[in-house]
């Protein structure tokens, strides 16, 4: 099998009648990575995997639910006790409305405006975590 030489290379034998020697080098081109499962594979495959990392963004879900949903349930319940334990502010009234009454109409509605402000922005927090790992890169 013989060799030819290159465009505009002369054709050369070493001393000893061999051919040169070649540098050999790596290709070009950048070698194909090997097939890795990432995570939003695993997600779509649904693989056991990816329903751990569902299962987790889930369980995040769940007790940041039940956490605002106690403490939500603590403060409003905390009306009752707080006028069962100072009987005197269930005699007072404010603008003709029943301290009892005004309490709860106006109170609840900023603890549930600010309950769900907290929940939202908490939540919307887990999701991006999630979307973070599950990120190829």
């Amino acid at each position: 099998m013989t060799r030819e030489p290159a465009a505009g290379r002369p054709a050369s034998t070493a001393p000893n009648g061999q051919p040169p020697r070649v540098r050999v080098t790596a290709p070009r081109t950048a070698a194909v990575p090997a097939d890795s499962y990432t995570v939003s594979r695993e997600l779509d495959e649904q693989t056991e995997v990816g329903e751990l990392f569902i299962g987790s963004l889930i369980r995040s879900q769940l007790r940041l639910a039940l956490v605002v949903a106690g403490g939500f349930m603590l403060i409003l319940l905390g009306v009752p006790v707080l006028l069962a334990f100072l009987p005197v502010i269930a005699d007072l009234t404010l603008f003709t409305v029943p301290m009892p009454w005004f309490l709860l109409g106006a109170g609840v509605y900023p603890l549930v405006i600010v309950c769900g402000a907290l929940y939202v922005r908490s939540a919307a927090r887990n999701e991006e975590r999630f979307l973070d790992l599950v990120d190829d890169v």
